[in-house]
């Protein structure tokens, strides 16, 4: 009786396994934000925001509480869709408009992979993986795999408000009505709804502008922060009008009956900007801001949503990196990731299921042109580790000089600095000299990585920053320069 069950059950059984097997793949959505701290949402301890859809989202889903970017701009997209260090792709800092830094061909993202897989793919915002969309001889986002893209190449020009620099599928858009924020989302819901092929799962990248200066606010979120002091309200309203258009966009999704389909990701590029114009961006209780390779430079808000799969109101503390989601949107596509290149990122897929996952290397970052020294950053596991660099810092910002390009290709470590992230957060209290034994073997694997890194990255032809025609930066009528003119 018992073999004539197996018998009976065993096609059932290879059914339920090729259902299994042939279950569609699910949809992404990768949301950025852009010089958004630590402490900058209401849901990582900020109780001055107004982040409701935020907040409502993190309590739908994971919260990461050590997810790392770079320092800046272009090297940390350049993680994201690459899954490699940004130095091993010669991204060493943010790219000038016209500047010859790039993404080159050979590079393959997790764009280009997804589409090869029968995704559609849209990115809808901010790009910086170039020099600008009129330079022909760089590739575009459509080259580096987006069916449908609406995108600047930096900042929204002149500011937020009304911008005039979006170029659509390769073409100049010429000037817009509203906001950024709202014309990245009005530009993400028409694709999903309008333009994509439905028969197809689906990648979509939003990058917003917020709350990246130049800032413009609409009156409505500004009055939500009544001060005396006119940036802190902007900026603060900045980021709500960011909510409020991620909000959108979720409620879009779920419109579609897209919600059960797809995972949603939103993070933020590196840490607050913390300027003279809008010095109130928050990296919550770590060190230093945007551009450097302390804590505050470089860990940012983490958020992951996808019901049935994600728990609700769950909460991890292990480190994530950027370059991460190549490898672990590959997985869950069932894509094989590319191998002509090493792969600095690893599939969190566990992480996803309540579980721990390996990291066979641990977590680095080369930043040539940080703001101050150090330079260099290894986390692994609760230890971190910094070095400065045997170079001067580049001598021309905004510039590539040969000298520049010399310093970083033979620049060696020096001086470093230990710290216990578990027991010290805010990187307070240097344990080199207490941990002898702990410290040399860190410099020993930082130094084979580091070697590793800094021969790989490409070098670019020497340029400088001019001949620009383009629409200029509007700073708020609050500021008032030092020394005269507005820059």
């Amino acid at each position: 009786m018992k073999a004539t069950l197996r018998v009976l059950l065993w096609p059932l059984a290879l059914g339920v396994c090729a259902l299994a097997s042939f279950a569609a793949p699910p949809n992404f959505l990768i949301v950025v934000a852009d010089d958004l701290g630590y402490g900058d949402l209401r849901c990582y301890g900020d109780a001055s925001i107004h982040s409701p859809n935020l907040d409502r989202f993190a309590a739908e889903g994971l919260k990461l509480t050590s997810y790392y970017a770079a320092p800046n701009c272009s090297p940390s997209r350049t993680g994201m869709m690459t899954g490699r260090i940004p130095s091993r792709a010669g991204i060493t800092d943010w790219i000038p408009q016209l500047s010859p830094m790039h993404v080159r061909r050979g590079e393959t993202t997790v764009a280009t992979l997804l589409r090869r897989a029968g995704y559609a793919t849209c990115l809808s915002g901010k790009w910086h993986l170039n020099g600008g969309f009129e330079m022909r001889d760089q590739p575009q986002p459509n080259d580096h795999g987006f069916d449908h893209w609406f995108a600047t190449q930096n900042l929204a020009l002149p500011n937020h408000r009304n911008p005039t620099n979006f170029f659509r599928n390769g073409q100049a858009v010429g000037p817009l009505q509203g906001y950024a924020a709202d014309l990245v989302a009005d530009e993400a819901i028409r694709w999903l709804g309008e333009l994509r092929d439905k028969s197809k799962p689906f990648f979509l990248y939003v990058a917003f502008h917020e709350p990246h200066e130049p800032i413009a606010t609409a009156k409505n979120y500004v009055d939500l922060y009544p001060a005396k002091e006119p940036s802190y309200a902007d900026h603060h309203g900045n980021i709500t009008q960011l909510d409020a258009a991620f909000g959108r966009l979720l409620r879009a999704l779920d419109a579609q009956g897209l919600r059960d389909t797809t995972l949603v990701f939103f993070t933020s590029d590196n840490g607050p900007a913390i300027t003279p114009i809008h010095p109130h961006g928050s990296a919550g209780p770590l060190r230093e801001k945007k551009g450097h390779v302390y804590e505050g430079g470089i860990r940012v808000p983490g958020l992951v949503r996808w019901p049935g799969r994600v728990r609700a109101g769950s909460t991890s503390d292990t480190p994530v990196s950027g370059m991460d989601i190549l490898p672990t949107l590959c997985e869950l596509a069932g894509v094989t990731p590319p191998r002509e290149r090493k792969l600095d990122g690893v599939s969190f897929v566990p992480l996803l299921d309540g579980k721990n996952f390996a990291r066979p290397q641990p977590l680095f970052w080369h930043f040539f042109r940080a703001v101050s020294e150090p330079k260099v950053a290894m986390r692994d596991g609760d230890w971190k580790l910094l070095a400065r660099l045997d170079q001067p810092n580049p001598s021309k910002p905004n510039h590539i000089t040969v000298e520049d390009q010399r310093a970083l290709k033979t620049a060696e470590l020096t001086t470093f600095e230990l710290y216990n992230l578990r027991d010290d957060l805010g990187e307070t209290r240097d344990l080199a000299a207490k941990e002898p034994a702990r410290l040399a073997g860190m410099v020993a694997q930082m130094q084979k990585l580091y070697h590793e890194v800094r021969d790989e990255c490409p070098e670019w032809p020497a340029w400088e920053f001019a001949n620009y025609d383009g629409p200029r930066i509007e700073w708020p009528p609050y500021w008032k320069p030092r020394g005269g003119a507005k820059k």
